[in-house]
Protein backbone atom coordinates (compact mmCIF):
# COMPACT_ATOMS: atom_id res chain seq x y z
CA UNK A 1 0.00 0.00 0.00
CA UNK A 2 1.28 3.47 -0.82
CA UNK A 3 0.24 7.09 -0.52
CA UNK A 4 -0.02 9.19 -3.69
CA UNK A 5 -1.11 12.72 -4.50
CA UNK A 6 -4.55 14.13 -5.11
CA UNK A 7 -6.74 12.29 -7.60
CA UNK A 8 -9.63 13.61 -9.70
CA UNK A 9 -13.14 13.02 -8.38
CA UNK A 10 -15.59 10.66 -10.08
CA UNK A 11 -19.08 11.86 -10.94
CA UNK A 12 -21.75 11.28 -8.31
CA UNK A 13 -23.50 7.98 -9.03
CA UNK A 14 -27.19 8.40 -8.33
CA UNK A 15 -29.40 5.75 -9.85
CA UNK A 16 -30.16 2.34 -8.38
CA UNK A 17 -29.32 -0.41 -10.80
CA UNK A 18 -27.10 1.82 -12.96
CA UNK A 19 -23.35 2.07 -12.39
CA UNK A 20 -21.59 4.62 -14.56
CA UNK A 21 -18.28 3.80 -16.23
CA UNK A 22 -16.60 6.24 -13.85
CA UNK A 23 -17.16 3.80 -11.02
CA UNK A 24 -14.41 1.62 -12.41
CA UNK A 25 -12.33 4.14 -14.30
CA UNK A 26 -10.41 7.12 -13.04
CA UNK A 27 -12.45 9.87 -14.71
CA UNK A 28 -12.73 13.58 -14.07
CA UNK A 29 -15.73 15.45 -12.72
CA UNK A 30 -17.06 18.30 -14.78
CA UNK A 31 -19.75 20.94 -14.29
CA UNK A 32 -22.53 18.54 -15.04
CA UNK A 33 -23.04 14.89 -15.77
CA UNK A 34 -21.81 13.86 -19.21
CA UNK A 35 -18.46 15.21 -20.38
CA UNK A 36 -17.71 16.08 -24.00
CA UNK A 37 -14.14 16.80 -25.05
CA UNK A 38 -13.96 18.35 -28.54
CA UNK A 39 -10.99 17.54 -30.79
CA UNK A 40 -8.33 20.15 -30.17
CA UNK A 41 -7.06 20.18 -33.74
CA UNK A 42 -10.33 21.34 -35.28
CA UNK A 43 -11.70 24.82 -34.88
CA UNK A 44 -14.14 24.75 -37.77
CA UNK A 45 -17.86 25.28 -37.37
CA UNK A 46 -19.81 22.05 -36.87
CA UNK A 47 -23.04 20.87 -38.43
CA UNK A 48 -25.62 19.35 -36.05
CA UNK A 49 -24.31 15.89 -36.99
CA UNK A 50 -20.84 16.87 -35.75
CA UNK A 51 -19.21 17.13 -39.21
CA UNK A 52 -17.60 20.46 -40.17
CA UNK A 53 -19.72 22.68 -42.43
CA UNK A 54 -18.09 23.59 -45.70
CA UNK A 55 -19.34 27.16 -45.55
CA UNK A 56 -18.18 27.68 -41.93
CA UNK A 57 -21.54 29.19 -40.91
CA UNK A 58 -23.49 27.78 -37.97
CA UNK A 59 -27.00 26.59 -38.62
CA UNK A 60 -28.82 29.43 -36.90
CA UNK A 61 -32.29 28.03 -37.49
CA UNK A 62 -31.32 24.63 -36.12
CA UNK A 63 -29.73 26.25 -33.07
CA UNK A 64 -32.89 28.24 -32.39
CA UNK A 65 -34.97 25.07 -32.63
CA UNK A 66 -32.70 23.19 -30.24
CA UNK A 67 -32.63 26.17 -27.86
CA UNK A 68 -36.41 26.18 -27.66
CA UNK A 69 -36.45 22.41 -27.08
CA UNK A 70 -33.89 22.74 -24.30
CA UNK A 71 -35.91 25.40 -22.53
CA UNK A 72 -39.01 23.23 -22.62
CA UNK A 73 -37.02 20.28 -21.23
CA UNK A 74 -35.59 22.42 -18.43
CA UNK A 75 -39.07 23.69 -17.58
CA UNK A 76 -40.54 20.20 -17.60
CA UNK A 77 -37.79 18.92 -15.28
CA UNK A 78 -38.25 21.82 -12.86
CA UNK A 79 -34.79 23.28 -13.42
CA UNK A 80 -36.27 26.49 -14.85
CA UNK A 81 -39.14 27.88 -12.79
CA UNK A 82 -38.93 31.67 -13.21
CA UNK A 83 -39.71 33.82 -16.26
CA UNK A 84 -36.37 35.64 -15.90
CA UNK A 85 -34.24 32.48 -16.17
CA UNK A 86 -36.40 31.20 -19.02
CA UNK A 87 -35.97 34.44 -20.94
CA UNK A 88 -32.19 34.32 -20.44
CA UNK A 89 -31.96 30.78 -21.81
CA UNK A 90 -34.03 31.76 -24.82
CA UNK A 91 -31.86 34.83 -25.48
CA UNK A 92 -28.32 33.45 -25.17
CA UNK A 93 -26.86 31.37 -28.01
CA UNK A 94 -24.96 28.63 -26.17
CA UNK A 95 -22.97 27.56 -29.23
CA UNK A 96 -21.18 30.93 -29.32
CA UNK A 97 -19.38 30.03 -26.09
CA UNK A 98 -18.26 26.52 -27.05
CA UNK A 99 -15.43 25.29 -29.27
CA UNK A 100 -16.59 25.58 -32.86
CA UNK A 101 -16.49 21.85 -33.54
CA UNK A 102 -18.93 20.96 -30.76
CA UNK A 103 -22.16 19.69 -32.37
CA UNK A 104 -25.24 21.79 -31.79
CA UNK A 105 -26.92 18.78 -30.18
CA UNK A 106 -24.19 18.80 -27.55
CA UNK A 107 -24.38 22.56 -27.07
CA UNK A 108 -28.10 22.25 -26.34
CA UNK A 109 -28.05 18.95 -24.47
CA UNK A 110 -29.70 18.81 -21.07
CA UNK A 111 -26.74 17.38 -19.15
CA UNK A 112 -23.60 17.63 -21.31
CA UNK A 113 -20.65 19.64 -19.99
CA UNK A 114 -17.86 20.53 -22.41
CA UNK A 115 -14.18 20.61 -21.50
CA UNK A 116 -12.46 23.79 -22.63
CA UNK A 117 -9.02 23.30 -21.06
CA UNK A 118 -6.94 20.42 -19.68
CA UNK A 119 -3.52 20.31 -18.05
CA UNK A 120 -0.54 18.34 -19.30
CA UNK A 121 -1.83 15.22 -17.52
CA UNK A 122 -5.26 15.41 -19.11
CA UNK A 123 -6.98 16.69 -15.97
CA UNK A 124 -9.80 19.08 -16.78
CA UNK A 125 -9.13 22.63 -15.61
CA UNK A 126 -12.08 24.46 -17.14
CA UNK A 127 -15.40 23.57 -18.75
CA UNK A 128 -18.75 24.96 -19.77
CA UNK A 129 -21.41 23.69 -17.41
CA UNK A 130 -24.26 21.43 -18.39
CA UNK A 131 -27.48 23.33 -19.10
CA UNK A 132 -29.46 21.76 -16.26
CA UNK A 133 -27.04 22.83 -13.54
CA UNK A 134 -26.61 26.32 -15.01
CA UNK A 135 -30.36 26.81 -14.93
CA UNK A 136 -30.69 25.37 -11.46
CA UNK A 137 -27.91 27.52 -10.01
CA UNK A 138 -29.37 30.68 -11.54
CA UNK A 139 -32.69 29.83 -9.90
CA UNK A 140 -30.93 29.08 -6.61
CA UNK A 141 -29.27 32.51 -6.70
CA UNK A 142 -32.65 34.29 -6.83
CA UNK A 143 -31.26 36.99 -9.11
CA UNK A 144 -33.18 40.18 -9.74
CA UNK A 145 -32.85 43.19 -12.07
CA UNK A 146 -30.20 45.78 -11.13
CA UNK A 147 -28.36 43.28 -8.90
CA UNK A 148 -24.59 43.05 -8.61
CA UNK A 149 -23.50 39.46 -9.19
CA UNK A 150 -20.08 37.85 -8.82
CA UNK A 151 -19.36 34.67 -10.79
CA UNK A 152 -16.33 32.62 -9.71
CA UNK A 153 -15.05 30.39 -12.49
CA UNK A 154 -15.22 32.06 -15.88
CA UNK A 155 -16.47 30.48 -19.07
CA UNK A 156 -18.47 33.27 -20.64
CA UNK A 157 -21.79 31.50 -21.14
CA UNK A 158 -22.98 31.65 -17.54
CA UNK A 159 -21.97 35.31 -17.26
CA UNK A 160 -24.04 36.09 -20.35
CA UNK A 161 -27.07 34.37 -18.80
CA UNK A 162 -26.58 36.36 -15.60
CA UNK A 163 -26.30 39.60 -17.58
CA UNK A 164 -29.63 38.88 -19.25
CA UNK A 165 -31.31 38.39 -15.88
CA UNK A 166 -29.92 41.43 -14.06
CA UNK A 167 -30.42 43.65 -17.09
CA UNK A 168 -28.48 46.66 -18.41
CA UNK A 169 -28.55 48.37 -15.01
CA UNK A 170 -27.21 45.32 -13.21
CA UNK A 171 -23.53 44.50 -12.77
CA UNK A 172 -21.78 41.20 -13.52
CA UNK A 173 -18.20 40.42 -12.50
CA UNK A 174 -16.67 37.12 -13.61
CA UNK A 175 -13.32 35.98 -12.18
CA UNK A 176 -10.96 33.07 -12.69
CA UNK A 177 -7.47 32.30 -11.47
CA UNK A 178 -6.30 31.31 -14.98
CA UNK A 179 -5.59 34.19 -17.41
CA UNK A 180 -6.09 31.88 -20.42
CA UNK A 181 -9.61 31.14 -19.19
CA UNK A 182 -10.45 34.80 -18.56
CA UNK A 183 -9.00 35.88 -21.91
CA UNK A 184 -11.18 33.34 -23.70
CA UNK A 185 -14.28 34.30 -21.69
CA UNK A 186 -13.76 38.03 -22.29
CA UNK A 187 -13.29 37.49 -26.04
CA UNK A 188 -16.42 35.37 -26.38
CA UNK A 189 -18.52 37.74 -24.28
CA UNK A 190 -17.40 40.68 -26.40
CA UNK A 191 -18.17 38.83 -29.64
CA UNK A 192 -21.63 37.93 -28.33
CA UNK A 193 -22.43 41.52 -27.38
CA UNK A 194 -21.93 41.27 -23.61
CA UNK A 195 -18.49 42.85 -23.38
CA UNK A 196 -19.80 46.10 -21.87
CA UNK A 197 -22.07 44.28 -19.39
CA UNK A 198 -19.63 41.81 -17.86
CA UNK A 199 -16.31 42.66 -16.20
CA UNK A 200 -13.89 39.71 -16.49
CA UNK A 201 -10.96 39.63 -14.08
CA UNK A 202 -8.00 37.41 -13.25
CA UNK A 203 -8.27 36.83 -9.50
CA UNK A 204 -8.04 34.18 -6.81
CA UNK A 205 -11.50 34.40 -5.27
CA UNK A 206 -10.12 33.12 -1.95
CA UNK A 207 -9.07 36.73 -1.36
CA UNK A 208 -12.27 38.38 -2.57
CA UNK A 209 -12.61 40.83 -5.43
CA UNK A 210 -11.16 44.29 -4.77
CA UNK A 211 -13.00 47.50 -5.67
CA UNK A 212 -16.39 45.80 -5.98
CA UNK A 213 -17.95 46.57 -2.61
CA UNK A 214 -21.04 44.68 -1.47
CA UNK A 215 -22.37 41.96 -3.76
CA UNK A 216 -26.00 40.85 -3.95
CA UNK A 217 -25.32 37.32 -5.18
CA UNK A 218 -22.25 35.13 -5.59
CA UNK A 219 -22.31 32.09 -7.88
CA UNK A 220 -19.36 29.71 -7.64
CA UNK A 221 -18.90 27.33 -10.58
CA UNK A 222 -15.97 25.33 -9.21
CA UNK A 223 -15.94 22.78 -6.39
CA UNK A 224 -15.21 24.56 -3.11
CA UNK A 225 -14.00 22.86 0.06
CA UNK A 226 -14.70 25.93 2.20
CA UNK A 227 -16.16 29.43 1.99
CA UNK A 228 -13.50 32.16 2.08
CA UNK A 229 -14.06 34.89 4.69
CA UNK A 230 -13.29 37.54 2.07
CA UNK A 231 -16.29 36.46 0.01
CA UNK A 232 -18.61 36.45 3.00
CA UNK A 233 -17.38 39.95 3.87
CA UNK A 234 -18.51 41.15 0.44
CA UNK A 235 -21.88 39.40 0.46
CA UNK A 236 -24.72 41.84 1.09
CA UNK A 237 -27.12 41.50 4.00
CA UNK A 238 -29.66 38.84 3.00
CA UNK A 239 -27.51 38.18 -0.08
CA UNK A 240 -27.38 34.76 -1.73
CA UNK A 241 -24.43 32.46 -2.25
CA UNK A 242 -24.59 29.42 -4.54
CA UNK A 243 -21.64 27.05 -4.53
CA UNK A 244 -20.74 23.39 -5.00
CA UNK A 245 -19.58 22.59 -1.46
CA UNK A 246 -17.33 19.55 -0.97
CA UNK A 247 -18.16 17.75 2.26
CA UNK A 248 -15.92 14.79 3.03
CA UNK A 249 -15.53 14.11 -0.68
CA UNK A 250 -19.21 14.47 -1.63
CA UNK A 251 -20.35 17.62 -3.41
CA UNK A 252 -23.71 19.35 -3.22
CA UNK A 253 -24.53 22.61 -5.00
CA UNK A 254 -26.16 24.59 -2.20
CA UNK A 255 -28.10 27.82 -2.36
CA UNK A 256 -27.37 29.77 0.83
CA UNK A 257 -28.94 32.96 2.16
CA UNK A 258 -27.23 35.13 4.75
CA UNK A 259 -29.05 35.23 8.08
CA UNK A 260 -27.16 37.61 10.33
CA UNK A 261 -23.73 36.16 11.04
CA UNK A 262 -24.22 32.78 9.31
CA UNK A 263 -25.69 31.14 6.19
CA UNK A 264 -28.73 28.88 5.90
CA UNK A 265 -29.50 26.71 2.87
CA UNK A 266 -32.57 27.39 0.77
CA UNK A 267 -32.00 24.73 -1.92
CA UNK A 268 -29.77 21.77 -2.78
CA UNK A 269 -28.79 20.19 -6.11
CA UNK A 270 -26.61 17.17 -6.99
CA UNK A 271 -23.75 18.02 -9.38
CA UNK A 272 -20.01 17.57 -9.73
CA UNK A 273 -17.56 20.33 -10.60
CA UNK A 274 -13.92 20.91 -11.41
CA UNK A 275 -12.24 21.50 -8.01
CA UNK A 276 -11.09 24.97 -7.04
CA UNK A 277 -7.46 25.91 -7.64
CA UNK A 278 -5.28 28.45 -5.89
CA UNK A 279 -5.36 29.18 -2.16
CA UNK A 280 -8.74 27.48 -1.75
CA UNK A 281 -7.57 24.15 -3.17
CA UNK A 282 -7.94 21.16 -0.85
CA UNK A 283 -6.03 18.06 -2.01
CA UNK A 284 -7.26 14.57 -1.27
CA UNK A 285 -5.16 11.83 0.28
CA UNK A 286 -5.17 8.63 -1.74
CA UNK A 287 -4.13 5.19 -0.51
CA UNK A 288 -3.39 2.45 -3.00
CA UNK A 289 -4.38 -1.16 -2.34
CA UNK A 290 -2.71 -3.68 -4.66
CA UNK A 291 -4.29 -7.03 -5.46
CA UNK A 292 -2.34 -10.28 -6.03
CA UNK A 293 -2.14 -9.49 -9.77
CA UNK A 294 -0.62 -6.06 -9.24
CA UNK A 295 -3.83 -4.19 -10.07
CA UNK A 296 -4.89 -1.28 -7.88
CA UNK A 297 -7.87 -0.07 -5.90
CA UNK A 298 -7.50 3.52 -4.71
CA UNK A 299 -9.16 4.77 -1.52
CA UNK A 300 -9.60 8.54 -1.68
CA UNK A 301 -10.05 10.49 1.55
CA UNK A 302 -11.13 14.11 1.76
CA UNK A 303 -10.69 14.22 5.54
CA UNK A 304 -10.80 11.88 8.50
CA UNK A 305 -8.06 9.60 7.23
CA UNK A 306 -7.51 6.68 9.65
CA UNK A 307 -4.36 7.22 11.67
CA UNK A 308 -2.87 3.86 10.69
CA UNK A 309 -3.55 2.34 7.27
CA UNK A 310 -0.91 -0.40 7.55
CA UNK A 311 -3.48 -3.06 8.63
CA UNK A 312 -4.82 -2.88 5.07
CA UNK A 313 -1.57 -4.10 3.50
CA UNK A 314 -2.40 -7.06 1.19
CA UNK A 315 -6.08 -6.74 2.16
CA UNK A 316 -7.26 -7.56 -1.38
CA UNK A 317 -5.69 -11.00 -1.09
CA UNK A 318 -7.97 -11.92 1.83
CA UNK A 319 -11.33 -13.62 1.70
CA UNK A 320 -14.28 -11.34 0.98
CA UNK A 321 -17.50 -11.21 2.97
CA UNK A 322 -20.95 -9.69 2.33
CA UNK A 323 -23.61 -8.19 4.58
CA UNK A 324 -27.06 -7.06 3.50
CA UNK A 325 -29.26 -4.36 4.99
CA UNK A 326 -32.79 -5.32 4.02
CA UNK A 327 -33.16 -1.77 2.64
CA UNK A 328 -34.41 -1.74 -0.95
CA UNK A 329 -34.95 0.86 -3.63
CA UNK A 330 -36.73 0.68 -7.02
CA UNK A 331 -34.68 0.70 -10.22
CA UNK A 332 -33.87 4.11 -11.73
CA UNK A 333 -34.43 5.87 -8.41
CA UNK A 334 -31.96 8.42 -7.06
CA UNK A 335 -30.27 7.60 -3.77
CA UNK A 336 -27.84 10.51 -3.79
CA UNK A 337 -28.64 11.33 -0.18
CA UNK A 338 -27.40 7.90 0.92
CA UNK A 339 -23.78 8.66 0.15
CA UNK A 340 -24.23 12.18 1.46
CA UNK A 341 -25.36 10.48 4.69
CA UNK A 342 -22.23 8.30 4.57
CA UNK A 343 -20.02 11.37 4.16
CA UNK A 344 -21.46 12.85 7.34
CA UNK A 345 -22.08 9.83 9.55
CA UNK A 346 -19.76 7.00 8.45
CA UNK A 347 -16.31 7.17 10.11
CA UNK A 348 -13.52 6.17 7.74
CA UNK A 349 -15.63 7.15 4.70
CA UNK A 350 -13.79 7.16 1.37
CA UNK A 351 -14.36 7.17 -2.38
CA UNK A 352 -13.04 4.44 -4.69
CA UNK A 353 -11.45 4.22 -8.10
CA UNK A 354 -10.26 0.88 -9.46
CA UNK A 355 -8.10 -0.51 -12.23
CA UNK A 356 -9.44 -2.73 -14.95
CA UNK A 357 -8.60 -6.33 -14.15
CA UNK A 358 -9.39 -6.12 -10.44
CA UNK A 359 -12.13 -8.19 -8.89
CA UNK A 360 -14.21 -5.04 -8.44
CA UNK A 361 -13.81 -3.99 -12.07
CA UNK A 362 -14.99 -7.42 -13.17
CA UNK A 363 -18.19 -6.94 -11.16
CA UNK A 364 -19.40 -3.77 -12.80
CA UNK A 365 -23.03 -3.01 -12.08
CA UNK A 366 -23.10 -4.52 -8.61
CA UNK A 367 -21.43 -1.84 -6.48
CA UNK A 368 -20.88 1.90 -6.08
CA UNK A 369 -17.67 3.81 -5.28
CA UNK A 370 -18.41 4.65 -1.64
CA UNK A 371 -16.70 2.79 1.17
CA UNK A 372 -15.26 2.84 4.66
CA UNK A 373 -12.19 1.63 6.55
CA UNK A 374 -12.42 -0.03 9.96
CA UNK A 375 -9.12 -1.18 11.44
CA UNK A 376 -7.96 -3.98 9.19
CA UNK A 377 -11.17 -4.03 7.17
CA UNK A 378 -12.31 -2.21 4.04
CA UNK A 379 -15.96 -2.25 2.87
CA UNK A 380 -17.83 -0.71 -0.04
CA UNK A 381 -21.46 -0.19 -1.05
CA UNK A 382 -22.97 -3.08 -3.02
CA UNK A 383 -26.35 -3.97 -4.48
CA UNK A 384 -28.14 -7.18 -5.37
CA UNK A 385 -31.60 -7.89 -6.85
CA UNK A 386 -34.37 -7.51 -4.30
CA UNK A 387 -36.99 -10.14 -3.72
CA UNK A 388 -40.04 -10.25 -6.00
CA UNK A 389 -38.66 -7.69 -8.43
CA UNK A 390 -38.70 -4.85 -5.90
CA UNK A 391 -35.58 -3.21 -7.33
CA UNK A 392 -32.27 -3.69 -5.54
CA UNK A 393 -31.15 -4.21 -1.97
CA UNK A 394 -28.27 -2.25 -0.47
CA UNK A 395 -25.46 -3.99 1.33
CA UNK A 396 -21.70 -4.15 1.76
CA UNK A 397 -18.80 -6.25 0.54
CA UNK A 398 -15.62 -6.21 2.59
CA UNK A 399 -12.05 -7.48 2.74
CA UNK A 400 -9.53 -7.90 5.57
CA UNK A 401 -9.39 -9.47 9.01
CA UNK A 402 -11.86 -6.82 10.23
CA UNK A 403 -14.11 -7.29 7.20
CA UNK A 404 -17.24 -8.15 9.20
CA UNK A 405 -16.76 -5.03 11.33
CA UNK A 406 -16.31 -2.83 8.26
CA UNK A 407 -19.29 -4.37 6.43
CA UNK A 408 -21.63 -3.98 9.39
CA UNK A 409 -20.55 -0.36 9.91
CA UNK A 410 -21.71 0.37 6.36
CA UNK A 411 -24.94 -1.61 6.77
CA UNK A 412 -25.69 0.20 10.03
CA UNK A 413 -25.58 3.56 8.25
CA UNK A 414 -27.69 2.31 5.33
CA UNK A 415 -30.40 1.42 7.85
CA UNK A 416 -29.99 4.74 9.67
CA UNK A 417 -30.39 6.64 6.40
CA UNK A 418 -33.48 4.60 5.55
CA UNK A 419 -34.97 5.45 8.95
CA UNK A 420 -33.93 9.08 9.43
CA UNK A 421 -32.71 10.62 6.16
CA UNK A 422 -34.34 8.98 3.20
CA UNK A 423 -37.58 10.91 3.04
CA UNK A 424 -36.47 14.48 3.78
CA UNK A 425 -34.20 17.00 2.07
CA UNK A 426 -31.34 17.99 4.36
CA UNK A 427 -30.83 21.56 5.58
CA UNK A 428 -27.32 23.00 5.65
CA UNK A 429 -25.82 25.86 7.60
CA UNK A 430 -22.46 27.58 7.50
CA UNK A 431 -21.07 29.24 10.62
CA UNK A 432 -17.90 31.31 10.06
CA UNK A 433 -15.15 31.20 12.67
CA UNK A 434 -15.96 33.55 15.51
CA UNK A 435 -19.73 33.18 15.34
CA UNK A 436 -21.76 31.86 18.26
CA UNK A 437 -21.84 28.12 17.56
CA UNK A 438 -23.98 27.54 20.65
CA UNK A 439 -26.88 28.62 18.43
CA UNK A 440 -26.36 25.67 16.10
CA UNK A 441 -29.50 23.49 16.27
CA UNK A 442 -29.12 20.57 18.67
CA UNK A 443 -30.12 18.02 16.02
CA UNK A 444 -27.47 19.18 13.51
CA UNK A 445 -24.26 17.31 12.69
CA UNK A 446 -21.16 19.50 12.48
CA UNK A 447 -18.23 19.30 10.05
CA UNK A 448 -15.11 21.40 10.61
CA UNK A 449 -13.71 23.51 7.80
CA UNK A 450 -10.74 25.86 7.67
CA UNK A 451 -12.73 29.07 8.10
CA UNK A 452 -15.78 27.81 9.97
CA UNK A 453 -18.11 24.84 10.31
CA UNK A 454 -20.80 23.33 8.09
CA UNK A 455 -23.89 21.83 9.66
CA UNK A 456 -26.48 19.43 8.30
CA UNK A 457 -29.80 18.26 9.66
CA UNK A 458 -32.51 16.05 8.27
CA UNK A 459 -35.97 17.27 9.30
CA UNK A 460 -38.26 14.56 10.59
CA UNK A 461 -40.32 13.18 7.69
Amino acid sequence: MSLIGAMPRPPDAQDAGTVMNSVVHNMHVMKGTTVTDPPAESQRTARPDGQPREDGVKDVDRAAELRADLVEKLRAEGKIVSPAVEAAFRAVARERFLPSDVPLETAYAYDDAVVTKRDEHGVALSSVSAAYIQARMLEQAELRPRATVLEIGSGGLNAALIAEIVGPQGRVVSVDIDPEVTDRAAKLLDEAGYGSRVRVLVADAEHGVPNEGRIDAIIVTVGAWDIPPALLAQLADEGTLVLPLIMNGVTRTIGFRREGDHLVSTSVEVAGFVPMQGAGRHPERVFVLTDPNGKQVKLRFDSGVPADMSPLDAVLATERTEAWSGVTIPHRTSFADLYLWFAWHLPGFCLLTVDDGTELANERGTWFPFGAVRGGGFAYLAIRPAMEGAGVEFGARAYGHDRELAAMALVKQIRAWDRDGRHAEPVFGYWPAGTDVTRIPADAAVMDKTHGVVTISWPAP
